[in-house]
């Protein structure tokens, strides 16, 4: 269900925003909610990025395994390729060193 919210915007965008909603076929309303859809994704998005992040983190300091970045870009680089690829092999870094 959508609720009416009114926002205060400054003459200039408010310009902007109708000349570039009519050149793409839209009125200004489609255009605004829009462009807030994609921001609010755009921002979850990078929510999400950075709490797996957080927990990688996480279980590194838990584990402390990692992989060779060499080994994972080679690893990567195979599957884009479409070639076959063994999974890069873990690498345990001792607590002393985490």
């Amino acid at each position: 269900m959508a609720s009416t919210t009114s926002l205060k915007l400054p003459d200039a965008l408010k310009e902007k925003i109708t000349e570039l909603a009519l050149g793409v076929a839209q009125t200004p309303h489609a255009y605004m909610v829009e462009a807030i859809t994609e921001k609010v994704e755009r921002d979850e998005r990078r929510r999400e990025f950075l709490e797996a992040g957080l927990e990688a983190q996480a279980r590194f300091k838990r584990t402390g395994i990692v992989y060779s970045h060499k080994d994972v870009i080679g690893y990567v680089r195979k599957l884009a390729a479409g070639k076959k690829a063994r999974k890069p092999k873990p690498i345990r870094i001792p607590r002393a060193e985490r």
